[in-house]
């Protein structure tokens, strides 16, 4: 027999992988074609198929860093990030499926079917427009993945930026210097960065100016080579603006644009400049487009339940 096995240490989290009676483990088998065997604290299969052992690993891998990363988990929550990860094979190369960066705290993964296939547009085009609510993780993913680009010596320099002007205020209104200004219009990006690496990483990359925070305007004018630039909140931008940020793209650049039309804070004489990009630059090959919905919300479940209703009150609109 040609076997490759995997030892899984710890009694508890077997357990939570085979699920009861091995549940889990059978829908492993369905997927690959091919038997899981069970001996002691190991995990078998009987193929010598790189590709189907490469994923057997990544399905096994997967379930075992997040049960270590969580605080309870049970065999029901091993299923769900089995399911999650066998549909996402169906349709996206395994290698696609995490986010691996370099001195980060846990590797990160796609919690859902349109998170694994936002990560493998993030990882094969050079502009991605991610649309979607609150906790859907357009924010989160798009950091990730800059992250691993300039911690991997790809990119030189990650920039993020935001629109200032919302909900009726701008600049002007807050106290301090400007980085005291737009710090709390960047927190969320911050926030992102220091889920996975950790807080002092953090501080050096933006002290040493690897990663660089400026409001949207102070795009005007640059050529942005050999680096990541996220565009977040990007419904607030407007046409104009939209127009001159897309196009300060330079030599071996990437950029994320991620943002929620159904919270838009412009002036109503105002269109945002996300919708109307998407409208005008949808049929552009090298450029990634996608929707995520309440189904990709991955916050406290009542956030998705609070977003479905939102969706379910537009369409009746």
């Amino acid at each position: 027999m040609n076997e490759f096995t995997i030892v899984v240490p710890d009694n508890d989290v077997l357990f939570c992988l085979c699920g009861m009676n091995d549940k889990n483990l059978k829908l492993i088998e369905e997927h690959l074609g091919v038997p899981v065997f069970t001996k002691g604290n190991e995990l078998s299969i009987d193929n010598e198929n790189p590709e189907i052992c490469q994923k057997f690993k990544f399905i096994i891998d997967r379930v075992i860093d997040e049960i270590r990363n969580a605080d309870d988990y049970s065999a029901k929550d091993a299923q769900d990030i089995i399911l999650t990860v066998l549909n996402a094979q169906k349709k996206v190369d395994v290698n696609q499926m995490s986010i691996l960066i370099p001195g980060a705290i846990k590797k990160v993964y796609p919690r859902t079917q349109g998170q694994a296939e936002y990560i493998s547009l993030l990882q094969t085009k050079d502009m991605v427009f991610c649309t979607g609510a609150a906790g859907s993780g357009k924010t989160f993913l798009a950091v990730c993945e800059a992250l691993k680009l300039i911690l991997n010596h790809k990119k030189n320099k990650l920039i993020i930026t935001r629109p200032v002007v919302e909900a009726g205020e701008n600049l002007g209104f807050l106290p301090g210097d400007l980085e005291d200004k737009i710090d709390p219009y960047l927190r969320p990006l911050k926030d992102a960065m220091e889920t996975v690496l950790p807080v002092e990483t953090v501080k050096h990359l933006f002290e040493i100016g690897i990663v660089e925070v400026a409001p949207l305007a102070y795009m005007r004018g640059r050529t942005l080579n050999n680096c990541v630039v996220i565009l977040d909140e990007a419904q607030n931008t407007t046409c104009s603006q939209m127009k001159m940020f897309l196009t300060r793209m330079g030599e071996n650049t990437k950029v994320f644009v991620s943002g929620d039309p159904s919270q838009i804070d412009l002036p109503k004489k105002n269109n945002s400049g996300l919708t109307a990009a998407i409208n005008i630059l949808y049929n552009i090959e090298e450029i990634g487009f996608i929707g995520l919905t309440a189904n990709d919300v991955v916050r406290n479940n009542l956030v998705k339940k609070i977003v479905k209703a939102y969706e379910n009150e537009k369409q009746n609109d």
